[in-house]
């Protein structure tokens, strides 16, 4: 189903609405174009749309604010952070505000002793992670891009660590929101565990901004590993590579990172990082633990990769060689669309079970070979997890449809195998009819949760699933 069957009607900005906001905001108010197209674009090949105008937060009060002026005047009100997000997740679809919470970027307490800290949602994922660095702690979800902890809550990131880690929906211990009515509520205490009532905090990570803003967010940390190696593996095909993922994991290795990338993926990663590695399928590993364990690790896992067709196994505990390696794995997206001049990027992700992973994964490398669009598969097989990234011409409607007719069949794919049709984007818009397809009656309680908590459709409208 193509996302241009989607319609949405843009909302009329009642007449002293933009006055009332420049006289609550004032300089935290902009109307231009550059700011506006900034706020209505999208990381991939959905279109621009314009919100009215933006508004920048910097603080609880100006977002309590920010929603009541919206409430009052039945104006809807998209929440804003770094704008990293694939399925068109914060574009404005019915117009309205765009409010960006980057400027709410403070880091309000860190607690080392109860391995958690507070924060703002405008906070980036990397800063946070400097700023613990003295505490012998790190917060370790890492989606790829540098974006902000808000945004990964509402979104319910995951990514390269998820393996090991978990994802948002682990890492977030409670929640402060601005509801749709501008009323401030909190999700939980900071206790571990709780068993007081329904589980809000659940509620609100991965729902897309559209039953709340979130403001302030607790987040579980890590100690930092006293050792961290990284390795990267070669394999005759893709199917040894999984089978290798499968096998270290029934083991009982504790992988931290296992990353996959085709061959394709790899030609187009050498080429825009320089890097020198054999066009193969490949794993980049990071392994975690003390000196001797992760020895231990390393030897268990390269065994396992000899046996199932893996080349020479490379790896350092060198901090500049492992950002290099991982620097090149999360800019796979930007390599991939750069191997044709004037490109712009597609990209999907599915999940499955990880006994039919090799399966999944190899059905999709034959249907991209058939294809003359370039397209690659990366992904995190530790969880199941992969994405693939098309590299389409923008003035080809020819390709855009036959991008369309190959995600259909990888997510038909995937929910065929009790998949799900994403395992980290989300929603947003380019996924509402494959939500319907895996959850049916299910997305029929979702809506009426979203029209108990937001009547006035609100926040964020049009995403996850129409009304």
């Amino acid at each position: 189903m193509s996302t241009d069957a989607l319609t949405f009607q843009r909302v009329p900005i009642p007449e002293g609405f933009l006055d009332r906001l420049v006289a609550r905001f004032g300089d935290n108010f902009a109307i231009g174009d550059a700011i506006c197209m900034q706020h209505g674009a999208s990381e991939t090949h959905f279109e621009t749309v314009l919100p009215d105008a933006v508004v920048f937060a910097r603080a609880t009060d100006d977002v309590v604010d920010c929603v009541k002026l919206c409430a009052e005047a039945q104006v809807p009100l998209v929440p804003f952070g770094a704008g990293t997000s694939i399925e068109g997740n914060t574009i404005p679809v019915c117009g309205g505000v765009s409010l960006d919470l980057t400027g709410m970027d403070r880091i309000i307490a860190v607690h080392p002793e109860d391995f958690d800290c507070v924060v703002q949602p405008g906070i980036r994922r990397e800063e946070l992670n400097v700023h613990l660095r003295d505490t012998g702690l790190f917060f370790p979800i890492d989606p790829g891009a540098n974006a902000t902890i808000g945004g990964m809550a509402s979104t319910r990131a995951s990514g390269t660590n998820a393996v090991r880690y978990g994802t948002m929906k682990d890492a977030v211990l409670g929640l402060t929101v601005v509801t749709p009515q501008g009323e401030i509520i909190r999700t939980s205490r900071r206790a571990r565990k709780s068993a007081a009532g329904y589980d809000l905090t659940r509620l609100y990570v991965g729902s897309e901004g559209t039953l709340g803003i979130i403001t302030e967010i607790t987040l579980r940390l890590h100690p930092i590993p006293e050792a961290i190696s990284a390795a990267v593996c070669g394999f005759e095909t893709l199917a040894g590579a999984v089978d290798t993922v499968v096998q270290s994991i029934q083991s009982g290795v504790p992988l931290a990172r296992v990353e996959i990338l085709d061959a394709m993926q790899i030609a187009a990663v050498n080429k825009w990082s320089k890097l020198d590695l054999p066009e193969l399928p490949t794993l980049f590993f990071e392994f975690h633990g003390s000196p001797a364990y992760v020895a231990e690790q390393i030897a268990i896992v390269e065994a396992i990769a000899g046996e199932n067709g893996g080349g020479d196994f490379a790896w350092s505990n060198q901090p500049e060689e492992r950002t290099r390696l991982w620097r090149a794995r999360h800019e796979a997206y930007y390599a991939t669309v750069n191997l044709r001049p004037g490109a712009i990027g597609w990209a999907t992700d599915v999940c499955v079970p990880i006994s039919r992973l090799a399966e999944c994964i190899a059905q999709t490398r034959e249907d991209l070979d058939g294809s003359s669009i370039p397209a690659t598969i990366l992904g995190h097989v530790g969880d199941g997890n992969f994405h693939v990234v098309f590299s389409i011409d923008p003035a080809a409607a020819e390709e855009m449809a036959e991008v369309e007719a190959i995600n259909a069949r990888l997510v038909e794919r995937a929910l065929a195998m009790d998949g799900t049709c994403t395992g980290e984007h989300g929603i947003g818009i380019g996924k509402q009819h494959w939500l319907e397809e895996e959850l049916g009656g299910s997305v029929d309680v979702m809506r009426r949760i979203k029209q108990a908590l937001d009547p006035q459709n609100l926040l964020n409208p049009g995403k996850i699933f129409s009304l």
